[in-house]
């Protein structure tokens, strides 16, 4: 049995490494799925479970947990950085302003509450401390990271503050989801109520296409081609059907319309009115797409890599016989088919013509799904470079000590999302399957928190026996519960917010998955998780520099 105890004892050896982070993750992630009172932890175990191995005696080589680390770190961040990046721009127009503003206003708020801490222990606790705290009550994993880097460039050689996170973090976890089922409370909120709010408000907001019918009244457009009727009307629509003398067929930008012709339309909703009103009126009991027509509908998939990067323009259409694309399908969005709307690798067409040439067209965007099971390996890594290059670079500030930098969190996460966007428009390849970015990105999660476990452990349970373990709890408590109890008050009472967006905006902002988690067992709506993506990206870089920025601002004072 010697080579089962040296394989346990050798800090050095690869096998016993890789064996005690195997051992970490599986067990940390198996007791993060269970759920008490309707709440689970999930990755986050894996923290706890690295603490509980460290402190019975499991240690691995220094530098090599280092660069565990930071390469999980890394992974991280960059993919959740390329899975919001196509619709991270997007995600502040319309009510999107309100969310961002919210979340900007819970995390000043945390910042606020953190400083005012320190000053009212008047040095009794250091500050690193209180911003391992700090990042346990918000339950921010990147931005602790970041910080520790930004402790390390300063010289910092005080007790680890992913103890003070450790002692934080389940209470935090606890806390935000009281708050929201104290706002719920406070004032009388129906979750019913509260869903058909929501659906009315999408039918009025929502800028995805619609469908409607229209009959030609209109004498002047006799005659007219469909591509002079958009210009004349000044509104971007699609026809994906017409209907003349009983016949149904796809037509095309040059086709000719006649009186009494009854036209399928698809348009933003704010431009119906407008549409309807230019060329007749509306039919509201005839569905052409229902009617025995030649007329068929699909849905292909870009898969070819020569068309990543392309315009719908750069189709040519007009030369597939009759080929409509009424809709396109990206990263959760449906987005109009506007002739200058670059496709992406992934992206779903929804067209609308004659069998054959949507055949045709099917061809030339490739729509063979099990190519996109296979990620761009050269993109991914050279996103991750460019990522560490940027997050490098110093940014002289006047009156700090040290430059500051977005650290290995920030650059990689700027980087992802700005691949994730302009990436297509660049020929680079940036598409990952849902399934496989989730699987990296917990990958990475998990390798972080488990290092971060093994490095602190011991640390840890003497903070909770003899040391400040319940006073970082009870002070992460007061970090958590005030800001998101004032920004969701002032969500529901000066915006009138849906209380799912508060609750899925107070999830990102505190970039906490399991309130998230806790928002979808109320709805069936997707109201909270559109909340959360579309403040979770800045609120992320924002909690991932937070910790810098106070270090450097106060650094001057306390050192």
């Amino acid at each position: 049995m010697e080579w089962f105890t040296a394989i346990w004892s050798d800090a050095n050896s690869i096998s016993h490494i890789i064996l005690v982070y195997a051992v970490i993750i599986t067990v940390g992630m198996a007791l993060g799925r269970i759920k008490f009172l309707g709440i689970s932890l999930g990755v986050t175990f894996v923290l706890f479970t690295g603490l509980v191995a460290s402190h019975f005696g499991f240690r691995i080589n220094p530098t090599v947990m280092s660069f565990m680390k930071d390469f999980g770190l890394i992974l991280f961040v960059f993919f959740i950085g390329l899975q919001v990046g196509p619709s991270f721009f997007s995600s502040f127009k319309s009510g999107g302003v309100q969310l961002n503003l919210m979340m900007l206003l819970c995390v000043f708020l945390s910042i606020a509450v953190t400083i005012a801490i320190y000053f009212l222990f008047d040095g009794q606790m250091h500050l690193a401390q209180l911003l391992g705290v700090y990042f346990g009550a918000v339950t921010n994993t990147p931005g602790l990271g970041a910080t520790q880097e930004a402790l390390s460039t300063l010289g910092y050689n005080g007790e680890n503050i992913a103890i003070a996170y450790a002692c934080a973090y389940p209470f935090a976890v606890l806390g935000i989801i009281l708050s929201a089922v104290v706002i719920r409370l406070v004032f009388r909120i129906s979750i019913s109520e509260e869903d058909k709010a929501w659906d009315l408000e999408e039918k009025e907001h929502s800028g995805a296409p619609i469908f409607f019918h229209v009959r030609v009244t209109n004498p002047a457009l006799e005659g007219r081609t469909i591509r002079q009727i958009r210009d004349f009307v000044n509104r971007p629509f699609i026809c994906s059907r017409l209907l003349h003398n009983g016949e149904i067929s796809s037509p095309r930008a040059e086709t000719i319309v006649h009186k009494e012709d009854v036209l399928r339309v698809v348009a933003s909703a704010e431009n119906k009115d407008a549409i309807v009103a230019f060329c007749g009126k509306e039919e509201s009991d005839t569905d052409l797409a229902t009617e025995s027509s030649p007329v068929t509908t699909k849905t292909l998939r870009v898969t070819r890599t020569e068309v990543n990067g392309l315009t719908l323009h750069h189709l040519h259409l007009s030369h597939m016989d009759g080929v409509n694309v009424t809709r396109v399908f990206r990263a959760g969005m449906v987005l109009f088919p506007y002739q200058k709307l670059r496709l992406q690798l992934g992206d779903q067409l929804y067209c609308v013509g004659p069998e054959r040439s949507i055949a045709r067209l099917a061809d030339k965007v490739g729509n063979e799904v099990r190519k996109l099971d296979h990620p761009n390996i050269i993109s991914i890594f050279l996103g991750i470079a460019v990522g560490i290059l940027f997050g490098s670079l110093p940014i002289a500030i006047p009156g700090m000590p040290v430059p500051l930098k977005l650290g290995l969190a920030g650059g990689p996460l700027i980087v992802a999302i700005l691949l994730g966007y302009w990436g297509p428009r660049l020929k680079l390849v940036t598409y990952t399957t849902h399934s496989a970015n989730l699987m990296l990105r917990e990958l990475g999660i998990a390798l972080f928190l488990a290092s971060v476990g093994l490095g602190a452990g011991d640390q840890f349970f003497a903070a909770l026996t003899d040391g400040d373990g319940l006073r970082y709890a009870c002070i992460g408590i007061f970090i958590t519960v005030i800001p998101v109890m004032v920004t969701g008050c002032l969500a529901r009472v000066v915006y009138k917010m849906n209380y799912h967006s508060i609750v899925g905006m107070i999830a990102g902002a505190t970039t906490d998955p399991p309130t998230l988690a806790y928002a979808n067992t109320l709805s069936e709506r997707s109201s909270s998780a559109i909340a959360y993506s579309t403040v979770y990206p800045l609120a992320m870089f924002l909690r991932i520099l937070s910790g810098q920025i106070v270090l450097l601002i106060m650094w001057p004072f306390i050192s």
